[in-house]
């Protein structure tokens, strides 16, 4: 039986549902820079460093196939490049190009404004409780570096 609104949610659906959130929140900020969520996953995920496509795989979840087409498409449209492994010639890393930098930049600060927006309800102190909490589940089950730390305290 459902809960009315307003009611004490058990962990489970909490969870689910602050998912759905933060992923409707991402595609919709996504689709503002022309983007889809995947393209733009891809983006803040290069933006610290390149990877190689295996390890990039991997930390997208992505297959091979998978993964090869959506850097084909988003290097179509300029924004990331493939590159020959400086360490190994027959591996290929994939960067972000000039624009595709640009873009990421403006992409994910925006996408953190609207994500921090998120639980503005809350005080400070219960957001620094949550943010701990949050980053312990993260950290418990070895989350890939998917977005970058930001730096909340500067």
């Amino acid at each position: 039986m459902a809960k009315a609104d307003g009611e004490q949610m058990g962990i489970v659906t909490a969870l689910v549902r602050v998912a759905f959130l933060v992923d409707a929140v991402y595609a919709d900020s996504a689709r503002e820079y022309g983007l889809t969520q995947q393209q733009g996953q891809l983006l803040c995920v290069l933006m610290p460093r390149s990877y190689g496509m295996g390890e990039l795989g991997g930390v997208l979840g992505l297959a091979k196939s998978s993964l090869s087409g959506l850097v084909d498409r988003t290097a179509r449209r300029g924004l990331v490049r493939r590159e020959t492994d400086a360490q190994d010639n027959r591996a290929v890393r994939v960067e972000l190009t000039p624009e595709g930098s640009r873009l990421a930049d403006e992409f994910y600060a925006e996408t953190c404004r609207r994500i921090e927006r998120l639980p503005s309800g809350l005080p400070d102190a219960e957001r620094e409780v949550l943010a701990d909490l949050l980053s312990r589940v993260v950290r418990d089950n070895e989350v890939p570096p998917v977005f970058m730390v930001l730096d909340e305290q500067g």
